[in-house]
């Protein structure tokens, strides 16, 4: 059974630095394209970033662009999203995911990680 799992979330100061991992369980078609999203209490999901698998295309959202760098280690089928100059507004649950489309748009993914939260404290 396909599975994505992510690491590398917990608590961290207004300023600071935090890399979160995703991992997938199988090897990742070239057609891939993985995912980060965000979902923060009270709100909807929201897209953070994206990068295709087999090529140096990469999509931020404006709210995160200059601060996070998703990269990927396909000999390790990992995607990373590196979060820096973190805001309390970027506090959520961190969710990646895979499909097929080059979309911001979540319906676009069919498999999810089950998510890691990331607080910032101000």
């Amino acid at each position: 059974q396909a599975q994505l799992v992510e690491s590398g979330g917990g608590s961290v100061q207004a300023g600071g630095s935090q890399r979160l991992s995703c991992v997938a369980s199988w090897r990742l078609y070239s057609s891939s394209v993985v995912a980060w999203f965000r979902q923060a209490p009270g709100k909807e999901r929201e897209f953070v970033a994206l990068i295709r698998w087999h090529s140096s295309s990469i999509l931020y959202a404006d709210s995160v662009k200059g601060r996070f760098t998703i990269s990927k280690i396909r000999t390790e089928n990992t995607v990373n999203l590196q979060m820096n100059s973190l805001k309390a507004e970027d506090t959520a649950v961190y969710y990646c995911a895979v499909g097929s489309r080059y979309d911001s748009n979540s319906r676009a993914y069919d498999i999810w990680g089950q998510g890691t939260q990331v607080t910032v404290a101000s």
